[in-house]
C-alpha cells in the first residue's frame, strides 16, 4: 500500500473541491481548499519526498475559458518532477502524447473512451497506440446507484452503463499499466472511506489501483490497508495538511513505512 499525492486544478488554481458539486455550466465547485502555491511547488515537494505515482487531475473541460490556465499549472508540476507524476482531465489520442514529453509518466483518462455510456474500445486502442499501454490510467471513478457501483465520467456528472466489477476490471486491464478510482460519493466530504468499494478494490488482483475518496484520519489508512488486501494505494485530498486538514504530510509517509505500527 503506497501514499499517491494528487494535484487538483480547478479554475487556474490548485484547490480541493466536493467532488460531487463540480458543475460545467458558470466553472463551479464547492471548494474545501485553495492553495496560493503553484504546481513548481507540490511537483517539486512529491520529487524530493520520492513520492512517484501521484496524479494532476485538470478539473475543468476542454471548452472552458480555465482551461489552459489549468494546462499551464499542470505542466510547471510535471516539469518539477519528470517521469514522476500522471496526468488527467481532456486526454485524448490526440494530446496524450503532449503530455507524456512534458514529463508525464501515465495520462490517465476517462470520458474520452466512453460514449453514450459505453466503452469505445477502438478509442482504447488509439490511446495505446499513441502513447503505449505502458503509459495509460484507466480512471474509473464510480458513484453507487441502485446497490450498484456505475463509473461515471464528464469530471463525475455523467453515470454511464458500465457497473465496476472484477471481470470489469479484468477485460480493461488489457489497455492499461494501472487503475485511479475515486469514490466519488465520498469525495471531498471528509466523513471517511467508502468500504465497500475498496473491499471490491482489494478483491482484484492485477495493474496497481490507486484509491480516492473521503480518507479523513489514520484509522481510515487502517481500513483501507483491512479492506485492500494491502493491494490498494491511496491518495489525500482536503485532509492533509498541505490543503488545509488535519493529517500531517510526514506522519503519512511513516505510516507507509509502517502501517500496521500506527
Amino acid at each position: 500500500m503506497r501514499f499517491r499525492p494528487c494535484i487538483d486544478i480547478h479554475n487556474g488554481k490548485i484547490k480541493q473541491i466536493v467532488g460531487g458539486s463540480l458543475v460545467d455550466a458558470g466553472n463551479q465547485a464547492e471548494e474545501n481548499f485553495v492553495s496560493d502555491a503553484d504546481g513548481t511547488f507540490y511537483g517539486n515537494l512529491y520529487k524530493q519526498n520520492h513520492l512517484s505515482g501521484g496524479h494532476i487531475i485538470i478539473l475543468n473541460p476542454k471548452g472552458s475559458e480555465y482551461y489552459e490556465a489549468d494546462c499551464k499549472e499542470a505542466v510547471k508540476a510535471l516539469h518539477a518532477f519528470p517521469g514522476g507524476l500522471q496526468i488527467g482531465g481532456g486526454i485524448t489520442s490526440e494530446n496524450a502524447a503532449y503530455f507524456i514529453k512534458q514529463g508525464a509518466s501515465h495520462v490517465i483518462v476517462t470520458s474520452y473512451v466512453f460514449v453514450d455510456g459505453q466503452i469505445r474500445y477502438d478509442r482504447l486502442e488509439e490511446l495505446v497506440e499513441a502513447v503505449g499501454k505502458e503509459h495509460m490510467v484507466l480512471d474509473l471513478s464510480c458513484r453507487k446507484k441502485d446497490g450498484d457501483y456505475y463509473i461515471v465520467t464528464n469530471r463525475w456528472q455523467t453515470f454511464t452503463k458500465e457497473k465496476l466489477t472484477d471481470k470489469t476490471l479484468k477485460r480493461l486491464e488489457a489497455y492499461c499499466d494501472e487503475y485511479l478510482i475515486h469514490g466519488v460519493d465520498v469525495e471531498g466530504k471528509n466523513q471517511g472511506i467508502d468500504g465497500q468499494l475498496v473491499d471490491i478494490l482489494g478483491t482484484y488482483e492485477g495493474v496497481p489501483v490507486t484509491y480516492a475518496g473521503g480518507v479523513r484520519s489514520f484509522e481510515d489508512l487502517d481500513l483501507i490497508l483491512q479492506y485492500g488486501k494491502n493491494r490498494v494505494d491511496f491518495t489525500i485530498g482536503s485532509a492533509l495538511d498541505l490543503f488545509g486538514g488535519k493529517m500531517n504530510f510526514d506522519t503519512v509517509l511513516s505510516y507507509c513505512e509502517h502501517p500496521r505500527h500506527m
